[in-house]
């Protein structure tokens, strides 16, 4: 068995699904659309510059949301499914995916985005296995703002997938063959760890690096 991680945004789809869902919430009329956007774009720049505070953004990302009605949260996660994710996964992409699946490798969706937005895309590609930030609860069941655990995101990417390969009874040096598929520098620790690393889509500095170290360079989108 080999394994395969892929990052999600700008990776298996071309776009932020965290950035888009901030403009989603704007739309519903859950958020004061001037003040959120400026702060939704200040940190998505640092997330592009590599100098995200993770933390402060779940925080302020999960305010508008996290104490409504479970139901009002499921409609608006289907929504934002079916008006904005579904037209961006293209067949490529899902080509993609389904390759390594059919192959018998071992597949997993690693992103710094929560596990809020990200399930239903996971599930949308066929993905079982998600490793996204995953957010802590009160005992009461509701969801506080603050992350659980590592979150995955730079070097927490590396140390969730191998507490996850854990879990499962696998360590890294099991697989012959370690596929890491991503757009980013911030992904550079997991790419680093892969037998065999892609830049997939990716940011200028990411595809200098990729050519600078031999790596192969796949453009999804195009």
């Amino acid at each position: 068995m080999n394994l395969c991680l892929f990052d999600l945004d700008d990776t298996l789809i071309p776009l932020d699904s965290d950035h888009a869902w901030g403009r989603f919430m704007i739309r519903q009329g859950w958020v004061d659309a001037e003040e959120f956007d400026r702060q939704n774009d200040v940190f998505f720049a640092h997330y592009k510059a590599g100098t995200l505070d993770i933390h402060a953004y779940i925080a302020f990302a999960t305010a508008p949301w996290r104490e409504r009605p479970a139901s009002e949260r499921s409609a608006a996660q289907d929504r934002f499914m079916q008006e904005v994710i579904a037209p961006q996964m293209r067949p490529a992409a899902r080509d993609l995916v389904q390759h390594h699946q059919q192959q018998g490798d071992l597949v997993a969706i690693v992103t710094a985005t929560n596990e809020f937005v990200t399930a239903p895309i996971a599930r949308a590609f066929g993905v079982a296995h998600l490793l996204a930030v995953e957010l802590e609860k009160d005992p009461g069941g509701n969801i506080t703002g603050r992350i659980a655990g590592v979150p995955s995101f730079r070097e927490g990417k590396t140390v969730r997938t191998h507490e996850w390969l854990a879990a499962l009874g696998h360590k890294l040096q099991d697989f012959e063959r370690v596929s890491v598929y991503s757009d980013s520098a911030n992904d550079l620790p997991l790419l680093e760890m892969a037998t065999d690393p892609v830049a997939t889509n990716p940011s200028a500095p990411l595809e200098a690096i990729a050519r600078e170290r031999g790596w192969r360079i796949l453009r999804l989108f195009d």
